[in-house]
């Protein structure tokens, strides 16, 4: 039994970052084709500056080391990766290059799917199992083990969905969806002792981090390969293994802004309400948002000000500030006066 090729049944629930959104329109407002450009026309070095790599973590090596390989291999000055996975754990690791690290904060709020192999000391019927997994879905309450960084204090995180696929004796083979920060590892072990028994993780793969799925995973070998390939004059593997920075904040309700207020928020400057375009409804004050452009682009995140509706209403007043800045200066005109000082 190996959570590698896990089958079974469809899974009961779905991660946040599946959920149906409705778009609001605020304007209709054209943009400028001389400047940007769609994500999916970028060049490939437009793309080792600000895109990310979905990695199929292998056993054995820390985050910390695979993310390392992914930069030399790729050649790049920077990377950062969407959370950690211990040594043995395999999977989705999405790393981030260049100045799309910025972004990388953004995948701590992406919902997270693996697939485990849980052992239990003593046996148990599957019926049994299957109810101890359901008591598991919503809310739960954990406390960090001994060997993690963080601080060892009980801490609520939310499990979306916690499917039984397979049971082989006391090994259970089960798929769970759930918060950023949750430990398998101390579910096993509450799992077993809400079965009156004892339960350990004998296995771990993580099979989705927000909308990246198995599909987009990709090896080392496959990126050492596809920079060779590149240097050799074909980009075509090297483009399949990196993808756009918009695909690590997918996962985020967004706003997109007129041409004209671009540049702005390239500088810094808040967003004003009257340079949006059109936007996600459901969007609360003080939620991390993505700030885009009308082609797509990644401008900005941000944290809101205003909520949707608000934001649809408004005549003026700051509706969102950025936090980081992805998109650089100058990519769209100036269309703003600085302000002199008095």
């Amino acid at each position: 039994m190996s959570p590698v090729a896990a089958a079974g049944p469809e899974r009961s629930g779905m991660l946040p970052a599946e959920r149906p959104r409705k778009r609001l329109v605020r304007m209709e407002a054209p943009t400028d084709p001389k400047y940007g450009k769609p994500p999916a026309q970028r060049t490939l070095d437009e793309l080792l500056e600000r895109g990310v790599v979905c990695l199929d973590k292998p056993a054995g090596p820390t985050s910390h080391q695979v993310a390392a390989w992914v930069r030399d291999a790729l050649q790049v000055r920077a990377i950062g990766h969407g959370g950690t996975l211990d040594p043995n754990v395999t999977g989705a690791l999405p790393v981030t290059l260049n100045s799309g690290v910025k972004a990388v904060s953004a995948m701590l709020t992406a919902g997270k799917e693996y697939v485990c192999v849980m052992r239990l000391h003593e046996d148990r019927g599957p019926e049994q199992v299957k109810s101890a997994a359901h008591r598991f879905v919503g809310k739960i309450t954990q406390t960090p083990p001994v060997r993690s960084a963080v601080a060892k204090r009980a801490r609520v995180r939310r499990v979306y969905y916690l499917d039984v696929i397979e049971q082989e004796g006391r090994d259970v083979l089960f798929r769970v969806g759930c918060q950023a920060g949750t430990y398998i590892r101390n579910l096993c072990v509450d799992m077993g002792k809400a079965l009156g028994t004892r339960g350990h993780m004998q296995e771990l793969r993580r099979s989705r981090t927000g909308l990246f799925t198995e599909s987009d995973l990709v090896t080392l070998q496959d990126c050492l390969d596809g920079r060779i390939e590149r240097d050799a004059g074909d980009e075509a593997m090297l483009r399949r293994c990196i993808k756009p920075i918009e695909s690590a904040t997918a996962h985020l309700n967004s706003v997109s802004i007129r041409d004209s207020a671009v540049d702005a928020i390239c500088h810094g400057a808040p967003l004003a309400a009257i340079g949006i375009s059109n936007l996600d409804a459901g969007i609360e004050v003080g939620e991390a948002i993505a700030i885009m452009s009308l082609k797509g682009e990644l401008v900005a995140m941000a944290e809101a000000a205003m909520t949707s509706h608000q934001m649809l209403e408004a005549d003026n007043g700051i509706a969102a500030t950025p936090q980081r800045v992805i998109m650089p200066k100058m990519t769209y005109p100036k269309a703003w006066k600085k302000r002199e000082a008095s």
